[in-house]
């Protein structure tokens, strides 16, 4: 399956050992991730500024990610469809990769439910489906 990991569960899996950990690992082994720059760029500057992760540690860590994930441009909206550009760039990501789902922390994103093919799911709710 194609999927979109949203920043906040890829921070998730790099600071903590839980459920985002494990299903980034799952994922990595089981489906075809696909992220974009800017999910990159959000990731990089969110360990350094909010976590403070040096710019070397986050380097190596992208640099390992894009390695192992797809790395897209997103496709650019008509019109916006949440209140927060950033979601925006999210689903384009994912209706650029042809991905049938978003797994994302992101309550905005949750409360769209589908944009079109692309369910948005939970990580909780994602790894309980893949159990």
């Amino acid at each position: 399956m194609k999927i979109v990991l949203d920043t906040n569960v890829l921070i998730a899996a790099f600071i903590s050992h839980g459920t985002c950990n494990e299903l980034l690992e799952h994922c990595a082994l089981n489906h075809n991730v696909v992220l974009s720059p800017f999910i990159l760029m959000e990731f990089r500057q969110k360990l350094i500024r909010k976590f403070g992760f040096t710019a070397q540690e986050v380097e190596k860590t992208i640099n390992l990610l894009e390695s192992r994930f797809d790395v897209i441009t997103p496709v650019k909206l008509e019109e916006p469809i949440c209140r927060d550009v950033d979601d925006d760039q999210i689903i384009g990501t994912a209706l650029a990769g042809n991905c049938e789902c978003i797994v994302t922390g992101d309550k905005d994103l949750l409360d769209l439910k589908r944009v079109k093919q692309i369910r948005m799911i939970s990580p909780s709710h994602f790894w309980a489906l893949e159990k």
